[in-house]
């Protein structure tokens, strides 16, 4: 897959784009990490690399990462701070960063033997940056998958813990870049109206993005909320603690029987996480003047096409005549909306509105298999598992 509208800020906006996501017309030589790495011996750290590339259309596989050790220098220098990892977060997206070209003009390819990264949260144990002191909960866009790092403060933004009721790692998820995809997707191009009896279904729904996006369509005004996930448990999950109306699984069951069963009135939005068959049959139950929310294409990424990927012929002859928008969706075009939006998100989830599902992974040793099975699952499906899977180090 070439490239993944999904990305976006955890916390606040920050003063400029981090390098990961900088315009290539822009991006020059920063294409490594904000870590400095000693050419002497310094403090030991684990650090995961980039080991090989598996291809634009190969499956990742747990080889592809490789953990070793380094060092990092003894000294902070003024404006930096020493940080203590203690999450990280592996999203789909990241699959087009292992390829050399990822098709895109605002993401950067990781390099091989360079250190990889993307969201992270850490703490604070040592600081030479007037903004930050020992002891503070912070996070990046552009984390090195290490142990400890050495970091510019200007590319950090403190977190408030009690905002999330402790759960400093939902800042990676519900509170962060997936909670903002789910819920600027639907403000921005779901066009959803309270009271206006509108259906919505959400495919990869017990993934962490569309676990939310359901919930948070029905809290922005959806009368009906049906999700597609591939096991019963997950379907279940769904139904009995998201408030999904229904949940088919589309492993066992007939998707399309199974929509003109549950969704009557035919569907109005349509959060699309996956792409592929599956999103074939929901459009082709989709209203007039209906909305598709493209927020991935999961079944796509192993593959070199473009994003969006294009409709079979029959598919987009409906989406034509129907007068459906699917229309490329990326959270770094609302900024503006980025802090309100984190905060509304954040009162949700105090309120006990906007449940949350998290399965921990520890151990920096473990995130390249994480990588690996979220991607290998039936011809790189995306498992999912149950909601956001962040990375736990220390």
């Amino acid at each position: 897959m070439r490239a993944r509208g999904r990305a976006g800020p955890r916390a606040r906006a920050p003063a400029r784009w981090p390098p990961q996501w900088r315009r290539r017309s822009t991006a020059g030589a920063a294409q490594g990490t904000q870590c400095e790495i000693a050419a002497k011996a310094g403090m030991i750290i684990e650090r995961v690399v980039l080991n090989s590339r598996p291809g634009k259309n190969g499956v990742p596989v747990a080889e592809n990462f490789r953990l070793e050790q380094s060092t990092i220098p003894d000294t902070v220098q003024e404006g930096q701070v020493r940080v203590r990892t203690l999450y990280l977060s592996v999203d789909p997206y990241m699959r087009c960063r292992m390829n050399e070209d990822t098709g895109s003009d605002y993401l950067l390819p990781w390099q091989l033997s360079e250190v990889a990264d993307g969201g992270g949260i850490g703490v604070v144990e040592e600081s030479k940056n007037n903004n930050f002191a020992k002891g503070d909960y912070v996070t990046s866009f552009n984390w090195p998958w290490q142990t400890v790092a050495i970091l510019d403060g200007s590319l950090l933004q403190k977190l408030v813990p009690q905002l999330v009721n402790g759960c400093l790692s939902y800042f990676l998820g519900a509170a962060g870049i997936t909670g903002l995809t789910a819920l600027l997707g639907i403000r921005e191009k779901g066009h959803v109206t309270v009271g206006a009896n509108q259906t919505m279904v959400v495919s990869g729904a017990a993934g962490a993005c569309g676990s939310l996006a359901g919930q948070i369509g029905r809290l922005e005004g959806c009368s009906r909320v049906v999700g597609i996930a591939g096991t019963d448990e997950k379907c279940s999950i769904l139904v009995s603690e998201m408030g999904f109306d229904a949940a088919i699984n589309y492993k066992k069951e007939n998707v399309a029987e199974q929509l003109r069963k549950l969704c009557p009135g035919g569907v109005d939005v349509y959060f699309d996480n996956v792409g592929g068959d599956i999103s074939d049959t929901v459009i082709s139950q989709m209203n007039q003047n209906s909305h598709i929310i493209l927020c991935g294409q999961i079944s796509q990424y192993n593959k070199d096409v473009p994003y969006p990927p294009p409709l079979p012929p029959d598919t987009e002859k409906i989406q034509k005549e129907r007068n459906i928008t699917r229309e490329r969706f990326l959270v770094l075009n609302y900024m503006d909306k980025q802090e309100a939006s984190v905060l509304q998100l954040c009162q949700w989830i105090q309120e006990g509105k906007l449940k949350v599902r998290e399965t921990v992974i520890k151990g920096l040793a473990n995130i390249g298999g994480k990588f690996f099975r979220s991607f290998s699952k039936n011809k790189a499906k995306y498992n999912g598992s149950r909601g956001h899977l962040p990375i736990q180090t220390s």
